[in-house]
């Protein structure tokens, strides 16, 4: 089989090299991939930059989607023949995160899906809605299950986003795609911030209520404030870290909930941030590590019975992976990249 271990870091050391096809064991089960969705933590390992001491070779990419295509003994998740994806974290599948639960995420701990085959516990894959290509399923396992666990759970199952809530995204990449498709069948306002006015239509296209180019005026938590008569929002998306940390802390309302997701702007800010905000709005701050299975099963559910399709902005032939990893460095994408294996 065909794969791309990561030997070296970098983008320009991707090279597609063969390899022999895993063998089923107990418990296992053998995929066939078809498609491969890049996040920004794949793009950060690939050059050295989540994990520099990680052990090499390790095939990248947490995302995928593909066929069942041989299973080992004990196997009843699933069958030869089901189209699925990977879990996240192959050992998460139910209740709180956990130290152990969190030591196999695949594309880091363990071998990821930018391989033609891939071999994972049978209890570690997921089947996803019919409707979907697997193109679009192999999108699901971190960008959409992330924004899933941000507007449901954040820590807090018992006080999921309600209707009529206002919720903030963070520009147009994968989990701010999700989270304005998933907000709004929840029935909540959305008002996102881009760099691009271009950007900023599409995604009033999708059902964004209210955008801001934050490239015209940087205090965009100025204008969340003034969009929800100074209250401030119910929910934030926060996914750019320290250099939009403290805007977020500004724009939400008191008793709100800021879902920490990424590090889009650096995980350090450029400048002390002021925690009073946190202390005089009494806010929940909530870590969002992507999910669990039982969430992704929640998730798919949904997404089936809305017949939502996730939004892709390019498809690279996975001979020209090296070149799909460029243009998510370039940050110029909407919504998410895919590679195509087969």
């Amino acid at each position: 089989m065909y794969a791309f271990p990561v030997q070296q870091f970098g983008i320009d050391k991707l090279r597609q090299i063969d390899l022999p096809t895993p063998q089923t064991t107990p418990g296992t089960v053998l995929i066939k991939v078809h498609a491969v969705s890049l996040n920004y933590r794949d793009l950060m390992m690939v050059k050295g930059l989540y994990n520099p001491k990680m052990a090499l070779p390790r095939i990248p990419c947490s995302d995928g989607a593909g066929e069942v295509v041989a299973t080992g003994e004990g196997v009843t998740h699933v069958e030869a023949g089901d189209r699925v994806c990977g879990i996240f974290m192959q050992r998460w599948l139910d209740g709180p995160l956990t130290a152990d639960k969190s030591k196999a995420a695949l594309g880091g701990d363990v071998d990821g899906m930018l391989t033609e085959y891939a071999l994972l516990d049978h209890e570690g894959v997921v089947r996803f809605p019919e409707h979907l290509t697997y193109e679009e399923a192999s999108t699901l396992p971190c960008a959409g299950v992330t924004a899933w666990n941000a507007l449901h759970h954040a820590g807090d199952p018992t006080n999921p986003t309600h209707p009529g809530e206002t919720v903030v995204i963070q520009g147009t990449g994968g989990v701010s795609i999700f989270a304005l498709q998933f907000a709004k069948l929840l029935g909540a306002r959305v008002l996102g911030t881009s760099s691009s006015e271009e950007k900023l239509s599409r995604a009033r296209s999708l059902g964004l209520d209210e955008g801001y180019n934050y490239k015209l005026r940087p205090d965009w938590s100025k204008w969340v404030t003034e969009a929800t008569a100074n209250k401030g929002a119910d929910r934030i998306i926060e996914v750019g870290g320290g250099g939009t940390f403290g805007q977020s802390l500004r724009a939400a309302r008191v008793g709100g909930t800021i879902a920490q997701i990424g590090v889009l702007s650096g995980a350090a800010t450029p400048d002390p941030v002021a925690l009073t905000p946190i202390l005089h709005k009494q806010l929940r701050v909530q870590g969002i590590y992507v999910g669990s299975r039982v969430m992704f099963e929640q998730m798919n559910a949904a997404i089936s019975k809305a017949g939502l399709r996730p939004v892709i902005d390019k498809v690279f032939h996975f001979s020209h992976a090296a070149e799909a990893f460029a243009h998510m460095e370039s940050a110029s994408h909407f919504g998410k990249i895919v590679i195509r294996v087969t």
